[in-house]
């Protein structure tokens, strides 16, 4: 799922045609605080409730926009940013929890 997160964010120059200048503007940072959530996920130990991830994940993301990208890369403020942070996380927890009720159905029927 990082991948895919990562994927998101190589290619939203290229949704920019399809979608337009919203995709190019706020893509980045759902698929970015999308992979995020999977990374701090991958490093819990132990394994942390979904809820706790998507705080932690949702912090760090929040943080890069607070600190214009933890004071390393140049980033360009904007409020809706934030939502879009969110957005990335939502999707990511949603994502999360389907692939582990699908992963319970099938080890049940099997």
């Amino acid at each position: 799922m990082v991948l895919v997160g990562v994927a998101g964010l190589l290619s939203k120059n290229w949704f920019r045609d399809s979608i337009g200048n919203l995709a190019h503007a706020y893509l980045g940072n759902v698929a970015a605080s999308f992979a995020v959530f999977f990374l701090v996920s991958l490093a819990a130990v132990p394994k942390l409730h979904r809820i706790l991830i998507a705080a932690i994940a949702l912090a760090i993301v929040e943080a890069f926009e607070l600190t214009n990208g933890f004071g390393i890369m140049t980033n360009v403020y904007d409020p809706f940013d934030y939502l879009a942070n969110s957005l990335g996380i939502v999707l990511a927890y949603c994502t999360d929890l389907a692939s582990a009720r699908i992963m319970q159905a099938r080890s049940s029927s099997g």
